[in-house]
Formats: C-alpha cells, sequence, structure tokens
C-alpha cells in the first residue's frame, strides 16, 4: 500500500470486512495470492459452510514435511513437482506450465527452513507465507531455458542446495527428492549428496488431511458440485434442442470451477452415447442426442487448490432409458456403495482389495483402473486395486483418520455401448467414514421414476 494511504481507502475483496477475510487472507482486491472468488464465500456462506485458517492450514503442512524428514533422517526433501510446492508453500505459478518445464524448486531442511527457487521476476508470490523463508532463483534446469550450459546452472543450483543442508539440515547428505532433471540430479550427486526418492516421503506426508485442510476440501467440494449441477442443467435444457457438443457441455464445467476461483481440470473425461465405451474417451467435438447417457469425471482441481474428483452419469431426454442401462447404473451404485462401508481406520489397503463387493462378469473386462484412491491437492497415495490386479507388498499399509479416498466404479459392459461411471469422495473419521460428496445419482438411470 502507498505511503499515506489509509487501508479504508484500499480496493477490498469484501467491502464489508476488516483486513482480512473469514480465511485469514488479506482483505485486499489486489493481492498478490490467489483464492476463492466473492461468488464462492457467498455460495459458501448460504450453505454454513465454516472456511479454512489458511494460516494454520500452511503450519499443518510444513510441521508435517518437517516431521517426515527427521523421521527419515534427512537432511532436507527437495522438490520439484508443482502440486508439492503447492503443498509446502501455497503458493502457485504458472501451473501447469512448470509440469513440462519445471522452473520452481522447493527445499525443506530438516530444522523447518524453507527456501523457494522461483521465476526471476517473480520471487514475490510466495511472500505471502512468512513459512517461506527466502525467494530464490535458477532451478530452471531444462534445456529449452539453459540450452548447452544447462549443467553449469545445475552445479551452481547444487552448490547452493549443499550450502543450506550445511546450515540448516547439519550436513547431513541424505538428501529426499521427488522429481528431478538429469543434470540437477548429477549436479547433486557430484556434491556427494544421497539422492534418495521423495515421492514415498510427500505422498504419505500429504495423504492425512489436517482440521483446515479438510475445511477447505468441505468447500472446494461444494464449489464443484455447484458447478456440476449447472453443467447438468444446461445439458438438459440444450441437447433436446439439438446441436450441443460434448465440449459445450464441458466448457460449463470449466467457465464455472474458475468463476468460484478453481483453478483447472486435470482430464477431459466426459463423453456421451456410444463414446462412452470403451471408457477414457475424450470429450470432443460430438453432438450429443437427445435420449442418450453423458458420463463424466470431474478430476477439477478447485478452490484452495483442492482436488475434488467425483463422477456422475445421466441420462438425457425424454424417453426412458434402456433397461440394461437402469441395471448397469444400479449395479455401479451398489458397488460404491458397498465398497464405502468397509473404510475406517485401522482397515489395511489389503483388506479393502481382497473384500471388494464383485463386478458381475460381463463387467470385469473393462472395469476402472483401481477400487479407490487418495485425494488432496490431486490424485494422490494410496491407490486401492482390484483383487486381481493386486501387487503383494505395494499398499501394505492400514487407513488413518484424516485420508480421504475417491471410491470409484465404472460399469462398462464388453463389446457394449455406454459406460456408467460413479465415484465419491470419502474422509476417513475416527470412527468410520463421511461421504464427502451430496450431488444424486441420476433417478432414471437408478430407475426410480
Amino acid at each position: 500500500m502507498a505511503a499515506g494511504t489509509h487501508y479504508r481507502e484500499q480496493r477490498k475483496i469484501d467491502p464489508s470486512r476488516g483486513e482480512t477475510l473469514a480465511d485469514g487472507s488479506p482483505n485486499n482486491d489486489d493481492r498478490v495470492e490467489i483464492g476463492p472468488t466473492q461468488l464462492a464465500r457467498s455460495e459458501w456462506s448460504s450453505a454454513g459452510l465454516v472456511l479454512p485458517d489458511l494460516a494454520a492450514m500452511r503450519e499443518y503442512r510444513w510441521t508435517r514435511l518437517t516431521q517426515h524428514i527427521v523421521e527419515r533422517d534427512l537432511g532436507g526433501v527437495l522438490l520439484f513437482d508443482p502440486l508439492n510446492i503447492r503443498y509446502a508453500t501455497d503458493s502457485t505459478n504458472m501451473q501447469l506450465w512448470n509440469t513440462h518445464n519445471p522452473f520452481r524448486a522447493v527445499l525443506v531442511c530438516a530444522d523447518g527452513y524453507m527456501v523457494i527457487w522461483d521465476y526471476k521476476n517473480s520471487p514475490f508470490l510466495s511472500t505471502f507465507n512468512p513459512l517461506v523463508r527466502e525467494q530464490r532463483s535458477g532451478a530452471d534446469l531444462f534445456y529449452f531455458d539453459r540450452g548447452d550450459k544447462v549443467d553449469v546452472a545445475a552445479d551452481t543450483f547444487s552448490n547452493e542446495v549443499r550450502v543450506l543442508i550445511d546450515e540448516h539440515g547439519g550436513s547431513n547428505k541424505r538428501l529426499a527428492v521427488d522429481k528431478i532433471m538429469i543434470d540437477g540430479l548429477r549436479a547433486l550427486e557430484a556434491q556427494h549428496f544421497e539422492v534418495l526418492p521423495g515421492e514415498e516421503l510427500t505422498e504419505k506426508c500429504r495423504s492425512v488431511k489436517g482440521t483446515d485442510e479438510i475445511l477447505a476440501m468441505r468447500c472446494a467440494a461444494h464449489a464443484c458440485e455447484t458447478a456440476v449441477e449447472l453443467m447438468e442443467r444446461y445439458a438438459r435444457e440444450k441437447v433436446p434442442a439439438g446441436g450441443i457438443s460434448e465440449d459445450d457441455i464441458w466448457a460449463v464445467l470449466h467457465a464455472e470451477n474458475i468463476r468460484r476461483g478453481g483453478e483447472w481440470i486435470e482430464t477431459r473425461l466426459l463423453s456421451s452415447g456410444p463414446r462412452t465405451n470403451p471408457w477414457f474417451q475424450e470429450c470432443g467435438q460430438r453432438i450429443v442426442n437427445n435420449n442418450e447417457i453423458v458420463s463424466f469425471d470431474t478430476d477439477l482441481v478447485g478452490s484452495y487448490g483442492i482436488c475434488v474428483d467425483m463422477s456422475r452419469s445421466w441420462w438425457i431426454g425424454d424417453q426412458a432409458p434402456p433397461a440394461d442401462m437402469v441395471y448397469a447404473m444400479r449395479h455401479a451404485h451398489e458397488h460404491i456403495m458397498t465398497n464405502m462401508e468397509m473404510l475406517k481406520p485401522g482397515v489395511t489397503m489389503q483388506e479393502l482389495s481382497l473384500n471388494t463387493h464383485v463386478l458381475e462378469p460381463q463387467y470385469q473386462k473393462l472395469k476402472y483402473g483401481c477400487l479407490m484412491h487418495g485425494v488432496g491437492l490431486c490424485d494422490e497415495w494410496p491407490l486401492i486395486a482390484y483383487p486381481d490386479q493386486l501387487v503383494r507388498g505395494a499398499f501394505d499399509y492400514e487407513l488413518q483418520s484424516g485420508m480421504v479416498l475417491c471410491v470409484e466404479a465404472l460399469v462398462s459392459p464388453e463389446n457394449g455401448d455406454f459406460s456408467i461411471k460413479l465415484e465419491d469422495q470419502v474422509l476417513i473419521t475416527d470412527t468410520g467414514f463421511e461421504n464427502l460428496n451430496q450431488y444424486p445419482f441420476d433417478e432414471r438411470l437408478m430407475g426410480s421414476v
């Protein structure tokens, strides 16, 4: 704020509030950090939702990272994955571009000292978080940016990491790294670091959500379901008149996600009619006909950067859906609801696989790639496999309170012309589970109308 300018003269996001919003973020219309819009906040208020305390959420994540570093006897963890960086710092910078041009890195040392290397002209993007102690640049170790001198940049970067570990990691040369370019790896090894896989640390760290992360997820889920409702309303109103494509329908979800401060959608998994089988065809220009099925998977990174991964199938039209489609829908619903009942702390991941509700033979070949999976800032550890895909020893762990799992069902008749895709996002509580999704299942596909 300029000298001599009083806070009351500054542009506010919510003029009815003072210096901070209900989640503790600055009530500044020109602020750096991104977040939910006033539309989302208004809807959450009407729904009686409690907003997270963002400062407390950031400290929870930082504390967990530090604990996991110390428990593994590491000098620190070096992060390049944009979602791990978001977890550690709650800051963003061109997230999708960063996935294939890795210019950001974060080092969390054993004593909790945290340093970010960011795009050279944007160090200010993380200064709102006091847990980030330094902002630097120079982690861009990809050929497009460094050309034939990428090894020189890697040497400079790795030397900075060494000095920081000497100062804040007890000179412990055991360093966990999630993802790194080859020149970066070689430069760290030349500094005599023992480079260890970092994904095991970050995935398990992220798997148990704190109180404020769960509040943020409730808000994100509400925003996502509001956007899905508007997408469904659009499809039901427009498709019968003709001329509406899969892309037209999918665009509504994108737009409404952004309108609420959401960030992106990881896939394009919406298809219609016979294109739903086999599953995983991405949405395109196909015109959706009246009296056809539409199935989708949100894979949506929404408000607060939280992923909301839910799936639904709709029958669009004025006629009744075919009997085999109704049967498949009921079977899919039974599948996720029965499997959900197994969820509670202490249940092993293998038990979930071995005790699953069994899909009928005609649906086995094209069933989904997993029974359940974790979710947080994106799809996360663990993956719960179907019995015939179970790898012994890969997931020998128990569920813990605070984990969130997406319970999946893909019911696709082999050589059929439709797929039912259902998925709910479920919180593991101290005594069992809570389904975080409230979105209804299509009544006509369920055969209830």
